[in-house]
């Protein structure tokens, strides 16, 4: 766009709280849509406003200008009904609309549920004990689900869910319910199952077959299986996480199972695709020989080498156990800092925020710059990268591995392949590349973008630390990261001209791949951003 700053309105006062919920979330969305480029939205801009088919909509200058130089001003009467519209008559025929509106639908609704029930669920949780709320439990993932995502405008629909199944199953809600279990025929087991797992007799079934967990929610889908069987009692009861299909099953270990629905767009199913659980076992394993030569690290991993599937998207579990320095830690996902606090303020607010933020940052980075120089780009959000807070320095507790991208040939150089942990044995061949730039659009999206600056913004928008100071704080610990021979990141992040960023509402839900051309949706690209690391003129 070559609109100059002058045709564009001052920044606008946000209200978090926002009088008109349909109309922040439709902002929210047509944000998202004009930073993405859907249709050629930006070729609409003209004069300080997008002119959409029937309407214009006020433009705003952006500030901090994160991911866009613009944005709509939420202060004026939108609709869903006019983004609808709007996409409606910019739309190729093949685009799934109408999976769009659902979820901004669904989106909205859910945003009312978590109104409603936030007053009550903060007063169960301001009587857990302190030292209840340590350990890699569900307490701070609770306290996250309200969030949303920080880029996603719709991240709180889950498709195909009503509200029945949200207040019994979803995070925000606190709840506790008993998991069921299912017999299958032919699995393939990996791994040790912990001494809490079930013998068949206890969930009312003859001996034989291999015992999978199944989310009371996939239950009806499971009993259509073949060569599976549904067991007739539950065992177990769990508490869920953040991620919903993952449960909080002992005090350090966690339980991951398919669940029928998709969150973060229509074609992102919560579901198990058997090769990920070698694969991010593979992953794994590679990151524990990093962390072997590079000691100093400040990173715990997860123990993901446990799991099962049977070939089938709805029979497949993962268990997930923590190491035991994170018994009585908090241990608090990124996604949880700026979570309101049961009691009052925030959970950041339990510590230093600027302390804390800048320890963390540290941390972050260290970890993620010396995995790029081994050729490893992690796909680790917020949900995945949790602070492990007790005694002692901060550290990173890092989870859910196969989203990782890695450049074979650099990590052999770096680190010679054992035959247990080779990337050239990955079943998922999206996870390897040849291209530097790939990993660095991946370290600049995931570690930069949403673990580091998103915080910092939401920082400010909460009135804990200048936006002025954060921004200082993510480039000054990034440089310090960055060493004498990392000078291709540095040009992609420090020095860049434009960051790119995430077309996940495009390749989440509206085009497929066929036009997208993107064989991974959740590394599919839109248009550049600006590079807010050199921006200094917002405070």
């Amino acid at each position: 766009m070559t609109e100059g700053d002058a045709a564009f309105m001052d920044p606008p006062t946000r209200d978090p709280a926002s009088a008109n919920p349909e109309g922040a979330l439709a902002a929210r969305v047509l944000d998202a849509l004009l930073r993405e480029d859907y249709g050629g939205l930006r070729g609409l801009v003209r004069e300080g406003a997008l002119h959409l088919p029937g309407r214009a909509v006020r433009l705003a200058k952006a500030c901090p200008a994160f991911l866009s130089e613009i944005e709509v001003d939420p202060a004026q009467n939108l609709t869903l009904d006019d983004v609808f519209h709007a996409v409606r008559r910019l739309a190729h025929p093949t685009d799934d609309v109408a999976a769009f509106e659902r979820e901004c639908r669904d989106a909205l609704a859910v945003a009312g549920l978590q109104r409603d029930a936030r007053p009550a669920v903060h007063r169960r949780l301001a009587r857990v004990p302190d030292e209840l709320r340590t350990g890699p439990g569900a307490f701070y993932e609770t306290l996250a689900a309200y969030n949303g995502h920080p880029v996603h405008p719709t991240s709180l629909s889950r498709t195909g869910l009503t509200r029945a199944d949200l207040s019994r199953y979803a995070p925000e809600f606190a709840p506790v319910f008993p998991l069921r279990w299912a017999s299958v025929r032919g699995a393939v087991l990996a791994g040790d199952p912990p001494p809490w797992w079930p013998e068949p007799s206890d969930v009312g079934l003859p001996p034989g077959g291999a015992l999978f967990p199944v989310h009371p929610l996939a239950a009806p889908h499971v009993r259509a299986q073949p060569g599976a069987v549904l067991a007739p009692d539950p065992y177990l009861r769990v508490r869920p996480t953040l991620s919903m299909r993952t449960v909080a099953a002992a005090p350090l270990a966690h339980v991951k199972v398919p669940l029928p629905t998709s969150t973060l767009g229509l074609r992102n199913r919560r579901t198990i695709v058997p090769g990920t659980l070698p694969d991010g076992a593979l992953a794994e394993r590679i990151l524990r020989r990093v962390l072997d030569r590079e000691p100093s690290l400040p990173v715990l991993l997860a123990d993901e080498q446990t799991y099962g599937h049977a070939q089938n998207p709805l029979l497949g579990y993962l268990v997930r156990r923590f190491p035991p320095e994170t018994a009585r830690a908090h241990v608090v996902p990124v996604a949880a800092l700026l979570a309101e606090a049961p009691e009052h303020g925030h959970v950041i607010e339990r510590w230093d925020v600027e302390a804390l933020f800048a320890s963390y940052l540290d941390a972050l980075f260290s970890w993620n710059v010396t995995l790029f120089r081994y050729g490893i780009a992690l796909e680790a959000h917020q949900q995945n990268v949790s602070l492990v807070l007790g005694d002692g320095p901060l550290r990173l507790l890092i989870k859910d591995n196969d989203g990782a991208l890695i450049e074979p040939a650099r990590l052999r150089e770096r680190l010679p392949p054992v035959p247990d942990a080779d990337p050239r044995d990955l079943i998922d061949r999206r996870m390897t590349t040849g291209d530097p730039d790939a990993l660095a659009r991946v370290f600049v999206t995931i570690t930069l973008h949403l673990c580091a600056a998103a915080p910092a913004l939401g920082l400010a928008e909460r009135g804990l630390l200048p936006w002025r100071t954060g921004r200082a704080l993510v480039r000054d610990r990034l440089a310090a990261a960055l060493g004498p021979d990392d000078a291709f990141l540095r040009s992609r992040t420090l020095d860049a001209a434009a960051l790119p960023g995430k077309a996940m509402v495009t390749a989440g839900t509206l085009v497929d791949k066929a036009r997208t051309g993107s064989a991974d949706i959740n590394k599919h690209y839109g248009p550049a951003g600006p590079n807010y690391l050199r921006d200094t003129t917002c405070c």
